[in-house]
């Protein structure tokens, strides 16, 4: 134990409160001991602190802060340096607002595109998402602020988040869905981890005692502190029994009467709940003594180029036909499009940032002389209703001007917490409004924004793509700077474009509609399913267009990695981001045809050739042997892929590695689904034979439980909760056809019945939940009973704790 006096001087009360949370932000303080209260603030892309009462959604205002592009965008700079110096400046302004633990990055895989927040997750791919969130850590905890990985683990949908089991074999879980959290744990030094709301293999993440214990905490060797997800944690004994050591936000003192009746019996011993303490008290400890004397101050103008700095750089170029980018000084353009003037730069939900300053293209552009702006016309309505009279006015903008700069892409209910999309489409109104503007111009530049990949079919209507993603803040002047060639372009994609959505591998399973989510595709999403099946793809992953071109040369590989050339062949300066992959082909263990394994972002100019070096380490050749429970190395003569995408290998090397481990029983021989050119179509019986165990029943048929999604109110047997249900369909519906999610009815719209009683500050007890579960169910005398009861029980001992504590 690090604070074996501080806990030997706490009382059962006090230990029982602290691992429970204050208000909605904070923990408890306990001034006798000097024990400090400590902050808590969603953060991946900039501080949510917010000014008045707390809220989990930011439906109350934040303070100010600098907006930096999302996690989705900076992944396509490819760039750990530029994810550190984010970071730094995340910790900076974390510090200057009294902020402890910023929460954040989110890690969790693009399983599909529809996921309603893949806006704030980085990658499909483990080893790219580990290495940029290992960086942002490194970045914010070198200002004495905990970063706080999320949200282990398997979190891959938004519907009904918080009432949903993912059922994921072992081999897939181990080498997709924790890659990312063992490189931000082991490289980043990550000192705080947030668990998922989800279920995994039928238990919560946050008493998930194989995820928590056994991977996190023993194999990992982990010794930072677990938080829930705000109003995530189902049975806090159990999470304190797993080491999770905040419930957060306030559950009221439900959960502490809860942990002492487990001691009391005999269900929680004092050692476990001491060691859930200690973890904390290091935390908080740590954390506020880091912030005595800090500046509250931090360089607002600085901090904004640095968002504009890294929008340039996050920036995918997709399409420059004819070389059409970069503009001339001179050039008359059209600017079409309402993002142009009310730019679409970062995701709805807890993420949304209070900016310090808003850049729009149009005010950027205004500004300088570089280009002549001709007409300009909003062009389409953001909500999506038809406007002829806009689309009017900017088709006859289009016929004034040498070039169209047009700007669109995903409006606000597309992306957002608690809400996945329906499809990969564009709204209609800009699509038809694209298809006006290339009748009357055929010099069209798109200018996208939006955190997920899309259908685009439609590209052939423009000369060139250039593809922002969510650039923060500064979004306007960063693709300014790229249009008129100030940047040159170096983003690369960090997830791949298929065709169509009927294309990815999880479109069977995508979202689930049962209890549970079953994680059939196994290893193959993303690039290792396209590569392995052999399905075209709009835009692969790694791929982005420069101004200049790379040559590659001279591959050689050993033991320790690969080395190669890289020249600059072009005439302007750039950026390349080399990309090293793995294949072994005859593989006995089935596995994706080539895995991404390093990467590097090399700046070159014109002319100039520089040698590179990708190192290998302990996970380039692994996979999870299921058999040995162990991790194990097949030997073979893998292939060492060098490339510029995952589609565009430029150099191959043979490389001999010997084998570590025995073999697999699930190999290719005895799974022959995974090579029928049909992976996503894995039959019952061979998903069990790769699961290990029976698929659990995931249907609605028997009675709601507390644990079911509020939205099964539909199913209930009670007519008035079926009403309640409706109210909820109608504001949902309602704030669908204003083009702007309701994050209120999102969240409650999803979550469990117990997430009442976690999420309304002991005002809802755990025994008045019961009691609405009754009254769903159709038990209304006795359900009315307990709640009634509950409540002015509840009450009661609410004031008696709070009275002992004060006392103390």
């Amino acid at each position: 134990m690090k604070h074996k006096d501080i806990l030997d001087q706490m009382t059962l009360i006090e230990k029982a409160a602290i691992v429970g949370g204050q208000g909605e932000w904070q923990t408890w303080p306990i001034p006798r001991l000097n024990i400090p209260s400590m902050y808590c603030s969603d953060g991946p892309h900039g501080i949510r602190k917010q000014a008045g009462a707390g809220d989990h959604l930011g439906l109350n205002e934040s303070l100010k802060a600098t907006c930096f592009p999302t996690a989705a965008t900076v992944a396509n700079s490819w760039d750990v340096a530029l994810g550190e110096k984010i970071g730094r400046a995340l910790g900076e302004e974390a510090m200057a607002e009294d902020v402890h633990i910023l929460l954040g990055p989110g890690m969790n895989m693009k399983r599909s595109p529809l996921c309603g927040r893949n806006f704030e997750y980085f990658s499909e791919d483990p080893h790219l998402a580990g290495k940029m969130a290992a960086a942002y850590v490194r970045g914010i905890q070198s200002k004495g602020v905990r970063s706080c990985i999320k949200h282990f683990a398997v979190n891959s949908q938004e519907e009904r988040r918080m009432a949903m089991d993912a059922v994921v074999d072992e081999r897939t879980l181990r080498e997709i869905y924790l890659t990312a959290f063992e490189i931000a744990i082991k490289e980043g030094k990550a000192k705080a981890l947030m668990t998922s709301y989800n279920e995994v293999n039928g238990e919560y993440a946050n008493e998930n005692a194989h995820l928590l214990l056994d991977i996190l905490r023993g194999e990992w060797g982990y010794d930072g502190m677990v938080v829930t997800d705000w109003g995530g944690s189902n049975d806090h004994v159990k999470g304190i029994k797993c080491r999770s050591n905040l419930e957060m936000p306030n559950p009221g003192l439900d959960s502490a009467r809860q942990v002492i009746a487990a001691i009391e019996n005999g269900t929680l011993t004092k050692a476990e709940l001491d060691l859930c303490v200690d973890d904390l008290l290091d935390a908080i400890l740590e954390t506020t003594q880091a912030a005595k004397g800090h500046s509250t101050e931090f360089d607002i103008e600085g901090h904004h180029a640095l968002a504009r700095e890294a929008a340039a750089q996050c920036a995918v170029l997709l399409k420059n036909e004819g070389k059409i980018l970069p503009l001339a000084e001179g050039t008359k353009v059209a600017v079409i499009g309402d993002f142009a003037f009310k730019p679409r730069y970062q995701g709805a939900g807890s993420s949304m940032v209070n900016t310090t300053k808003l850049e729009s293209f149009i005010e950027i552009a205004q500004e300088s002389s570089a280009l002549e702006i001709v007409a300009s016309s909003a062009g389409y309505q953001r909500n999506g209703d038809p406007d002829e009279a806009l689309k009017n006015e900017a088709v006859e903008a289009a016929k004034q001007a040498d070039v169209v700069l047009y700007f669109f892409g995903l409006d606000e209910m597309s992306e957002s917490e608690g809400l996945d999309r329906q499809h990969m489409k564009l709204p209609k109104v800009q699509l038809e409004l694209l298809k006006a503007l290339a009748g009357a111009n055929p010099n069209i530049v798109g200018i996208l924004s939006g955190g997920s990949s899309i259908e685009m079919d439609w590209d052939t209507d423009l000369k060139a793509v250039l593809h922002g993603y969510l650039t923060g803040q500064a979004g306007g002047g960063a693709v300014y700077d790229i249009i008129t060639g100030a940047v040159n372009p170096s983003g690369k994609l960090a997830e791949t474009y298929p065709v169509a959505y009927e294309d990815t591998p999880a479109f069977n399973y995508y979202p689930a509609k049962e209890r549970t989510s079953e994680y059939r595709e196994g290893l193959y999403i993303g690039y290792r399913y396209f590569d392995t099946a052999h399905v075209p793809v709009k835009y692969p992953f790694g791929y982005g267009l420069s101004y200049t071109k790379f040559e590659y040369t001279d591959l050689k590989v050993n033991a320790e990695g690969a080395t190669f050339k890289i020249i600059n062949t072009g005439k302007l300066d750039g950026a390349e981001i080399a990309q090293l992959y793995i294949s072994l082909p005859g593989a006995e263990v089935f596995r994706p045809e080539k895995e991404l394994k390093g990467f590097a972002k090399v700046f070159l100019k014109a002319g100039e050739t520089k040698t590179v070096t990708i190192a290998f380490n302990d996970m380039t050749f692994r996979y999870w042997n299921v058999e040995d429970e162990a991790w194990a190395v097949e030997g073979g003569i893998y292939k060492i892929l060098v490339g510029s995408s995952s589609a565009d290998i430029r150099l191959a090397a043979d490389l001999s590695v010997a084998g570590v481990g025995s073999g697999n029983p699930y190999d290719r021989k005895k799974v022959p689904a995974y090579y029928s050119g049909d992976i996503t179509r894995v039959p019952d019986g061979q998903f069990e034979t790769i699961l290990g165990r029976p698929i659990p029943d995931g249907s609605w048929t028997r009675d709601l439980t507390e644990n079911d999604a509020i939205c099964q109110l539909k199913n209930s047997k009670s007519w008035i909760c079926r009403r309640v249900y409706g109210v909820l369909e109608r504001k949902k519906k309602k704030a669908e056809a204003a083009g702007k999610p309701d994050l209120n009815v999102l969240f409650i719209y999803n979550m469990p019945f117990r997430a009442i009683g976690k999420m309304t500050g002991g005002a809802v007890s755990q025994e008045m939940v019961e009691g609405m579960v009754k009254v769903v169910n159709g038990h209304f005398f006795g359900g009315i009973g307990t709640v009634i009861g509950g409540y002015f029980r509840n009450g009661r001992l609410n004031k008696a704790y709070e009275k002992s504590l004060k006392k103390q």
